[in-house]
């Protein structure tokens, strides 16, 4: 019984990771480092083209609110004509 306590206890002991699993896990620190450096630059390029779209949105809104306002000037101009 004593034997088999000491087996027991040698498997439960374990020794420190081989050279090839620290290596492969560097590889995959570094492929998510990639990785993360990727998916950042994607994020900063789509902020970007975010913030263009909703400059262009403003200025179509401005344009379609001054094309109202002439629209309705020209009515406004037309009932005036009509009523003389």
């Amino acid at each position: 019984m004593a034997e088999r306590e000491a087996k027991s206890k040698k498997r439960t002991v374990k020794a420190a990771p081989p050279a090839r699993l620290a290596s492969g896990g560097s590889m995959a620190t570094r492929a998510k480092s990639s990785e993360i450096l990727s998916l950042e630059t994607e994020r900063d390029a789509l902020k970007a083209e975010l913030a263009a779209a909703r400059a262009r949105i403003a200025e179509l809104e401005r344009t379609r609110e001054q094309a109202l306002n002439r629209i309705d000037w020209v009515i406004d101009s037309l009932h005036s004509l009509a009523d003389e």
